[in-house]
């Protein structure tokens, strides 16, 4: 494979993905490129995993508008 530095040095890897994390190496005048880390592909969310996501939140009290209301409003 060859690639070509562009104005600002860089190059573009055919295999590389975003967030992948290169060690570069010097030996004479080559370049080696090693992988040391590869971000996992994540799922995206759906609709219907963010609503079951927010109905399983801790951090929303079990209550009812009424209730709240009267707790928090001065009489």
């Amino acid at each position: 494979m060859t690639v070509t530095a562009d104005s600002k040095k860089r190059i573009v890897l055919r295999d590389a993905a975003p967030g992948d994390v290169f060690a570069c190496e010097k030996k004479g005048s080559d370049l080696i490129l090693t992988r040391l880390y590869r971000r996992p592909k994540t799922k995206k969310v759906t609709k219907a995993g963010v609503i079951k996501a927010i109905k399983n939140w801790k951090s929303i009290p079990n209550i009812k508008w009424e209730e709240l209301r009267k707790l928090t409003r001065e009489p």
